[in-house]
């Protein structure tokens, strides 16, 4: 196990798990959470797939505020942004309170920390090097106790693992491991904004296929305005709206769902 500076990461009290109390995690986000039909599935999970300024990392780290105060801790697993710059951001948000930080609910991690520690190759993992950072994270969200985790982002993860059955195996290892300890798990993915010809929901083409769930963050076009949207691809375990509604973002209330009305032209 990596040992951990104070600034690193913050540990706390043990959570209880009990399987009857957690059959859907709830995001705290009212209106999402009626269109998953009750939450996301614990143990699942989720790949939440967006363009640059789409709110990946926004609703990820609300998802996680919102499990603190519910008593489920949460683990940020940051690899494209700085610890400093990414507390700094979200400072400007009600739902985020750095007692939460400070008290180890929510614990955020710089991957990249641990890859060092780890002497991983900056640019390409072997199939070791992939083993090696899998059982940490595992003993990271075992240690911690998370029922909760993020990881910001897997697209840059995937970079580092090169081979379709790197990636595929890694993904897969890492969400039935977590799934064990009923931690439910989301990893952003960045794409392209939409172009004619189809939807990507992910850089490799396979995340989406091993992940339980898909949660598209995209935007439309109002007379020369971009909406930001919100859809559920899929999610295994509920019966889920698929419709599109309209993501908002506000330092007040951070991450709000609201229908999105049609344009008249």
């Amino acid at each position: 196990m990596v040992a951990f500076q104070n600034d690193d990461v913050v540990h706390t009290s043990h959570h209880e798990y009990t399987e009857d109390s957690d059959e859907f995690c709830k995001t705290g986000i009212s209106e999402l959470d009626l269109k998953l039909g009750g939450g996301i599935p614990s143990g699942n999970t989720v790949l939440m797939v967006g363009s640059s300024g789409s709110g990946k990392t926004t609703l990820s780290m609300q998802f996680l505020a919102n499990g603190a105060k519910m008593g489920e801790r949460g683990v940020f697993f940051t690899i494209t942004e700085p610890l400093f710059k990414l507390t700094k951001n979200m400072e400007n948000f009600s739902f985020y309170d750095k007692r939460m930080i400070e008290q180890g609910n929510v614990n955020i991690i710089d991957l990249r920390i641990i890859s060092e520690r780890l002497g991983l190759d900056a640019e390409k993992y072997s199939v070791e090097d992939a083993s090696a950072l899998l059982d940490v994270l595992k003993d990271i969200a075992d240690e911690l106790q998370v029922k909760r985790l993020v990881i910001d982002s897997i697209t840059a993860l995937c970079y580092r693992l090169k081979t379709n059955e790197m990636i595929r195996d890694f993904i897969f290892k890492l969400g039935s491991s977590l799934a064990a300890m009923g931690c439910t798990t989301i990893l952003t993915s960045e794409v392209p904004p939409t172009r004619p010809g189809g939807v990507q929901y992910s850089k490799y083409g396979i995340e989406e296929f091993i992940a339980d769930g898909i949660m598209y963050l995209g935007d439309v076009d109002r007379k020369g305005d971009l909406i930001r949207t919100l859809q559920l691809i899929k999610m295994r375990g509920t019966a889920h709206s698929r419709s599109k509604v309209a993501l908002a973002i506000s330092s007040t209330e951070g991450v709000e769902i609201t229908p999105l009305l049609k344009s008249r032209g």
